[in-house]
């Protein structure tokens, strides 16, 4: 356990920050799960407006730190192409 108020302070954010992080990254995956299954339905409407809904959620997971840029360009590519194939 840490002895030094600095590293008391230290834990005190850093657990702040896993949790907000990890509620982050939970709001992503809920915005593409629901593109998924829209796609899964064959919806293709519902599954081009999930993706606008799902696009900006993922771009600002970048600006906060918690996906890197490369794994959303990964993942909005392969979401546009699935839709793209209904």
């Amino acid at each position: 356990m840490a002895t030094h108020k600095s590293a008391e302070k230290r834990i005190r954010q850093t657990a702040k920050r896993t949790a907000i992080n990890r509620a982050r990254t939970s709001r992503v995956r809920t915005f593409v799960k629901k593109v998924e299954t829209a796609i899964s339905s064959g919806d293709k409407q519902a599954a081009q407006s999930a993706l606008r809904l799902a696009q900006p959620e993922l771009h600002r997971a970048i600006t906060k730190g918690v996906l890197h840029r490369n794994t959303v360009s990964r993942k909005l590519s392969r979401l546009a192409a699935r839709i793209n194939a209904l």
